[in-house]
């Protein structure tokens, strides 16, 4: 535990007075400097929390549950504020079940304070928030940090929560999350993009983002945009003329390979939150400067969010020399490291057939065989399946089995085994009712955009064929409308299809078109565009140059497991099928246990019936979601809460377990609400069928 008053301030402080004349002179803090890697101006904004706060942007907890959107004065040029308040309203949606049956308003949303009783109110927060760019100097990089103040920290117990954004979100992408346990906590927010934030650039109208979200000519913003595509007016203008109206996106096309740099933009975030902290209430000397009153040596410090939000906070911790970092708790984590001959890891008795594939690596195997596995009949009852164009998914199945990548004849055959190879290839069978989902809503964009960041494509490479750009309704690219590209920062998540902009396949016959309507040349068939599909499997399967250039990336960011004996949760859902369990956290905790071994602190809470996407609970289109999932988010809370108490008091972490839950049933759209029967708590003492073991290198997950 830290002290919470610093050892120079409490030097000639007595019992029960003020220090003796004959008692030394404390030692001054140092002054308080700004952080080299700060780039141009750090902006401060007051919120009162009436009219306008640092949680929710100023809509409360009823505004964030409208159905409409907040509305801009002007939708062509909408100002900062309300591109901030709009953002925080899509990615408080974006990554939590918003509705009252799921839990809003009774287990979790800004209602419901810190001892976690709801009260009436809106849960808006005031405070100070500072918002700036990470920077090398260059103007490449241009990580936006932002830290958030509420009114009620308190520098004698001081504390700072990391919320960096999960997915390819802007910088508000973690503020439901992490952000809001908190500020409710009275933490300061320590947030950051990690340089794959929501910067677009439109390369037909040059147009790009300020950190502020406004869409502004690139010449007026060089050095200050949150991406500008690296192509000169000689390549933008021949780029343009051959693919008209496409945009470049920071994830996909920064060149740069951001996720190895993750944990760094994590301890960044850290440290500019102590710099905002003092420059508003450190001390101040007899020159008028302000001191480094709060420090890392008196102010708690837990790295947390979810996704690769989640793999940021361990790589931050993993990278953390210096002792900023006290303990982490993070969710669903996507996070990479290197397969272990040494390590095994059962699900009770059964060995899992394969771990710690890289995200490229599963994901373009999911991208591949999903279409096809979705249709197999036992997943009929699939959420989402009938948004899932059949004929072309039939189509993929012949593909894959005319391309010797299936061996079955018939397409229920075909169906079946590309299950069977999902399954091989290491996800559990409690994710086969989400296959059909997440091809359509995640995994062919994700595939797509890490594939770029590996391989470090230019927009200008078109790689495997795909560009993003609006489409017009028979699928052909076209410009997106002036109040969509204004709004991007607002309405967009990184990660096309967003914010009104979609993939396109440019090798398709007839010319380039949507992706899914498009005509593989290989096939001549509407197949889900399989020759793009493959293309991106071959970056992991052979070892031409692009293949080289992402396996040398991919190797950039894989972790090792070595927290250096910090206390540490990570939960993590069963179901999950987006970052698979044996992908991710299991063998990370068993790399953790070999390094660590009897030093380690890591805890480890897998719970059942919970899956990557909280939101997708609580939509009316995704029906069967909701009676047969819970919101993982409930055990981030009660990890943090549990993690806070350990570092304050000392007080115990509970041991790995499986949490068994219990889905809300009834008919998929109406599910009962739920209660606190559904997700009951991690426990202080698992019995054996539930606990989570490690020995002679075997992690153990009880079945």
């Amino acid at each position: 535990m830290k002290p919470i008053f610093s050892t120079a301030a409490l030097a000639c402080v007595a019992v029960l007075g003020a220090c003796s004349s004959s008692d030394p002179a404390p030692a001054q803090d140092p002054v308080n400097v700004r952080p080299s890697f700060v780039a141009g101006v750090v902006a401060r904004t007051a919120y009162d929390g009436i009219g306008n706060d640092l949680l929710t942007g100023g809509l409360g907890r009823t505004g964030l549950q409208a159905a409409a959107a907040p509305a801009f004065a002007d939708a062509s040029n909408p100002t900062a504020a309300e591109l901030r308040t709009r953002a925080i309203y899509n990615n408080y949606r974006a990554l939590l079940d918003l509705t009252p049956a799921g839990g809003f308003g009774t287990l979790y949303g800004p209602n419901v304070n810190a001892a976690g009783v709801a009260t009436t109110g809106e849960g808006r927060i005031a405070g100070d928030e500072y918002i700036a760019y990470a920077d090398d100097g260059t103007g490449r990089l241009n990580v936006t940090m932002m830290v958030q103040v509420p009114s009620t920290f308190n520098p004698a117990a001081a504390c700072i929560v990391t919320a960096t954004s999960s997915g390819s979100r802007g910088v508000y992408g973690a503020i439901g999350t992490s952000g809001e346990w908190g500020l409710k906590n009275g933490c300061a927010v320590a947030y950051t993009d990690k340089g794959t934030g929501n910067g677009a650039h439109d390369l037909t109208a040059n147009q790009v983002n300020r950190i502020d979200g406004r869409l502004v000519a690139a010449s007026a913003a060089a050095g200050v945009s949150q991406f500008t595509a690296a192509l000169n007016d000689t390549q933008r203008t021949a780029f343009n003329a051959a693919t008209p109206n496409r945009w470049a996106f920071k994830h996909a096309h920064s060149q740069t390979n951001p996720e190895r740099d993750w944990g760094q933009n994590t301890l960044q975030a850290v440290q500019f939150a102590f710099f905002v902290l003092n420059e508003q209430l450190g001390a101040v000397n007899s020159a008028g400067q302000r001191l480094q009153t709060i420090r890392s040596d008196n102010t708690i410090v837990i790295a947390s969010s979810v996704s690769n939000g989640a793999g940021a906070a361990l790589a931050a911790a993993e990278a953390d020399t210096t002792g900023l970092i006290d303990g982490i708790a993070v969710a669903e984590p996507q996070v990479q490291v290197a397969a272990n001959p040494a390590l095994t890891i059962r699900r009770g008795a059964t060995t899992v057939p394969s771990n710690a594939l890289s995200l490229l690596d599963f994901n373009t195997l999911a991208n591949l065989y999903q279409p096809c596995a979705a249709l197999a009949a036992s997943v009929s009852a699939a959420p989402a399946l009938a948004f899932l164009n059949a004929p072309r998914a039939g189509a993929r199945c012949a593909a894959l089995r005319a391309n010797g990548l299936l061996a079955a004849n018939t397409l229920a055959a075909q169906a079946d085994e590309s299950l069977a190879r999902l399954r091989a290839g290491g996800v559990e069978t409690d994710s086969d009712l989400l296959q059909a989902s997440h091809y359509v809503f995640a995994v062919p964009a994700i595939s797509i955009t890490y594939a770029n960041t590996y391989v470090r494509a230019s927009v200008n490479d078109n790689l495997c064929g795909f560009s993003y750009a609006a489409t017009n309704a028979g699928g052909t690219p076209t410009a997106l409308a002036t109040a969509s590209a204004m709004q991007i920062f607002a309405s967009g998540n990184g990660i096309p299809p967003t914010g009104g902009i979609n993939v396109v396949n440019n090798n398709s016959v007839g010319g380039a078109v949507l992706d899914g309507n498009s005509i593989s040349p290989s096939t001549n068939a509407q197949d889900l565009n399989f020759d793009g599909a493959l293309c991106l499997r071959n970056l992991v399967t052979t070892t031409n140059s692009a293949a080289l250039a992402a396996q040398a990336s991919i190797a950039q960011v894989r972790q090792t497991g070595n927290l250096r004996g910090r206390p540490a949760i990570i939960v993590h859902g069963r179901s999950d099928a987006l970052v698979p369990v044996n992908h991710s956290s299991r063998p990370y905790v068993g790399n953790n246990r070999i390094l660590e071994g009897a030093n380690s602190r890591l805890n480890y809470y897998e719970v059942t019936n919970a899956q990557h996407f909280d939101a997708f609970i609580g939509s009316a289109a995704l029906a069967g979601y909701d009676t047969r999932y819970v919101p993982l988010h409930r055990y981030l809370i009660q990890a943090l809460d549990l993690m806070l108490a350990n570092l304050r008091t000392g007080a115990a972490l509970p041991p790995s377990q499986v949490v068994r839950t219990t889905p809300r049933g009834g008919t998929p759209g109406a599910a009962p609400a739920i209660t606190a029967a559904n997700v009951p708590p991690i426990v202080a003492a698992p019995t054996a069928a539930n606990a989570i073991t490690f020995s002679s290198n075997v992690l153990t997950i009880p079945e």
